[in-house]
């Protein structure tokens, strides 16, 4: 396919179809950013100072938090800024590498969330083996799978999506480059690349739960053939955070999915958009600070020591 692309730069819509809430969006996701960065930079910052913290679930939640950060930042601070200037326009080599890297982030985000379930089947169900399983070169090595597969995957997807011809509209009703706003603009036929990039978006997607599924359903079987009530809670405890992330992230993009292939429409989607790319990333460090005795319980240390030396 020949690419007669005339479209040198786009135009992002964003929120401005509802021109009297736009100082209250800017305050809300500007807040919500803060958190996010915060958060999640707390977030690493306690898990690389407190020894207690270097264990193979924390060594995820870290890369969690680096990946949360970096996923809110691709579009979170240019979002923010179309708020304030008269013509939101970005570049069409801008375009597609935003486009990249917010698709990285989301791929490296739900493998990382498997490998993470898989941490905690070994965990629970082979306690015994656990040290030895999740050995810190088998770590690293699966973190680096995650980016890997991550990156090729946003690579594949970048390629088929801007090798099309853009010759008409330029403006994107999005407050991003996302690919059903861009396949909707372009004047090239699409059919081959909806069906590639589903099929690779679907694949990764289902590989991602069907662990995560897996990993669950032997937790939950572990879990209820423990006799007393309190060692039951105590285990359902140590992975209910990572529950409540899957189910929030997934629950997310299954709506997505479901709610594209019937009445679906751009204003569906960026209100849908805003849960992956705005409010994820700040509910995950929330999720595993507030449900986790041990980080609750070193934030307090930390505060209580800090308030010892201001008080001094």
């Amino acid at each position: 396919m020949t690419n007669h692309t005339s479209i040198t730069e786009f135009v992002l819509l964003g929120f401005r179809d509802h021109p009297e809430l736009q100082y209250l969006l800017f305050v809300a996701f500007l807040l919500i950013y803060m958190t996010t960065v915060v958060g999640n930079l707390g977030m690493i910052l306690l898990i690389k100072i407190d020894s207690r913290f270097h264990t193979p679930m924390y060594f995820f939640l870290s890369n969690l938090s680096i990946v949360d950060f970096c996923y809110s930042s691709v579009t979170a601070p240019n979002m923010l800024v179309n708020f304030w200037v008269e013509n939101p326009v970005i570049s069409f080599n801008g375009c597609a590498t935003q486009f990249f890297f917010y698709g990285s982030f989301t791929g490296i985000e739900s493998f990382l969330l498997a490998v993470m379930a898989y941490d905690r089947y070994v965990a629970i169900c082979k306690p015994l083996l656990y040290t030895v399983t999740m050995s810190p070169h088998l770590n690293i090595l699966l973190v680096l799978f995650t980016y890997l597969a991550a990156f090729i995957n946003a690579a594949i997807h970048t390629g088929f999506t801007f090798q099309l011809s853009f010759c008409g509209s330029n403006v994107i009703n999005h407050f991003f480059c996302d690919l059903l706003p861009l396949l909707k603009l372009s004047c090239s036929d699409t059919h081959i690349n909806e069906v590639i990039i589903f099929a690779t978006a679907s694949f990764n997607e289902l590989s991602c739960i069907l662990t995560i599924l897996v990993s669950y359903l032997y937790i939950l079987a572990a879990i209820l053939r423990i006799q007393s009530a309190k060692g039951r809670h105590k285990t359902f405890s140590t992975f209910a955070s990572h529950l409540m992330a899957v189910t929030i992230f997934f629950g997310t993009i299954l709506f997505t999915y479901l709610h594209a292939g019937s009445s679906y429409s751009m204003h569906q989607d960026k209100a849908v958009s805003v849960m992956y790319t705005v409010v994820i990333p700040m509910l995950n460090p929330l999720i595993y600070s507030l449900r986790n005795k041990e980080v609750k319980a070193s934030l307090g240390k930390i505060f209580k020591t800090n308030s010892f030396y201001w008080c001094c």
